[in-house]
């Protein structure tokens, strides 16, 4: 998964109280502590940026309405780059969806690559 599709992913399954809800004890503690932290690493990454903390702000409110919006200011703030918000957001969905992480699917790593697309159900065209 791309980084800042990771993180926007993250985030999204952190602020769908559906899901935390459901879960019980001591995994739904971790659950919301990974997702306190998560958000936290994002807020500070748009420290001084007021556009970017409203729309990381509306997008708990409605993160399908706000998810482009946040992928968008999350990769101008240099967030696929930063390692503790890439390690926090694959914590949080290592909790929420454990098959989902043993089969690598959070996983990503792309070195001096053009025209790569990670992810499902995409469609891409590239002209080199």
């Amino acid at each position: 998964m791309e980084p800042v599709t990771l993180i926007v992913t993250a985030l999204a399954a952190g602020a769908s109280s559906g899901v935390i809800e459901g879960l019980a004890g001591t995994v739904k503690e971790s659950v919301n502590a990974a997702f306190a932290k998560l958000l936290d690493l994002a807020r500070r990454r748009f420290e001084g940026n007021a556009g970017a903390e409203v729309i990381l702000s509306e997008h708990q409110n409605d993160p399908a309405a706000y998810e482009a919006p946040l992928a968008k200011k999350l990769a101008a703030a240099g967030a696929a780059d930063d390692a503790e918000l890439l390690a926090a957001a694959t914590a949080l969905m290592e909790l929420l969806d454990r098959s989902g992480a043993s089969s690598g699917r959070y996983n990503v790593k792309i070195n001096d690559s053009k025209g790569v697309q990670v992810g499902e159900g995409n469609t891409q065209h590239n002209t080199f």
